[in-house]
């Protein structure tokens, strides 16, 4: 009797976390649907009195979305692929490779992780200033062409697969390019897929730095151009919440088709909550 009062307290507890989290989703989504005057009315209506799906088109056509959503697929899909290619190449190196300092450089990168992001802001731009890449696309994509966090991960989940494994390989002839692609790759494939929707969320989601260095409207990505669409809107709050839909929706979809393989990584990887 006392377990099933534990395992009702705990689902109880889950049910009730769970809808706290669901609610701003609905809320953004059923406020899409609603009138201009039945979005700000008090008290609030939970169902739209009609469903007014042209608060979409609305919200294309105030401001240039479509622009806007090409810019975040082009930086989320190259800085993407360009984190994964480097640290899958530095992850093998620092997993397989023998070399002189491996351990203390590994060290190093590891420390950097404690210095908080926002630090490097400033010295980060002054770079791509003095590179003049300040609003161009490069600004967007370049300084995440590298993660220690992903290093890190990935670093584990490769140390997961035997190492007699990769002398079996060298010793039949296997170079280490074809040896990480087209074996250890494949092995690890949670634990990449995992970093890669982490990484594609993060970009996607990135406000502050394209904030910051672009401001040029033909380069704004979603989050800063839903932001300036904010201002532009005013009180027009279904229009607001059409915008904000667009955005979030994409990334949601994403994470609810591949969040196995986030637990799957994490779990093969080694990396406790």
């Amino acid at each position: 009797m006392k377990q099933k009062f534990k395992h009702i307290l705990l689902y109880t507890f889950l049910i009730l976390g769970g809808f706290l989290m669901i609610l701003p989703f609905y809320w953004m989504v059923a406020t899409s649907l609603k009138s201009g005057g039945e979005a700000i009315q008090v008290p609030p209506t939970w169902l739209p009195s009609q469903w007014l799906w042209s608060n979409y088109q609305r919200a294309l056509e105030a401001a240039p979305f479509f622009r806007y959503f090409l810019n975040s697929v082009l930086v989320t899909v190259l800085s993407t692929v360009g984190e994964l290619f480097t640290s899958i190449l530095a992850a093998y190196a620092f997993s397989k490779l023998k070399f002189w300092g491996k351990d203390i450089l590994f060290l190093i990168l590891l420390a950097t992780m404690m210095v908080p992001g926002e630090l490097m802001t400033i010295p980060n731009f002054v770079t791509l200033a003095r590179l003049d890449m300040i609003n161009t696309y490069w600004a967007l994509i370049i300084p995440w062409l590298a993660s220690v966090f992903t290093v890190f991960t990935l670093k584990q989940s490769f140390e997961s697969v035997p190492d007699a494994l990769y002398y079996a390989a060298k010793t039949d002839g296997c170079s280490d390019w074809r040896f990480l692609w087209e074996i250890l790759v494949p092995l690890s494939k949670s634990s990449v897929v995992a970093v890669m929707i982490l990484k594609v969320i993060g970009s996607w989601n990135s406000f502050m730095w394209p904030l910051i260095v672009t401001n040029d409207k033909n380069l704004r990505t979603l989050p800063v151009g839903l932001q300036a669409f904010t201002t532009e809107a005013g009180t027009q709050f279904e229009l607001l919440m059409a915008a904000s839909t667009l955005v979030v929706v994409p990334m949601v979809i994403v994470y609810l088709l591949l969040q196995k393989y986030i637990i799957q990584g994490i779990s093969r990887s080694g990396i406790k909550g």
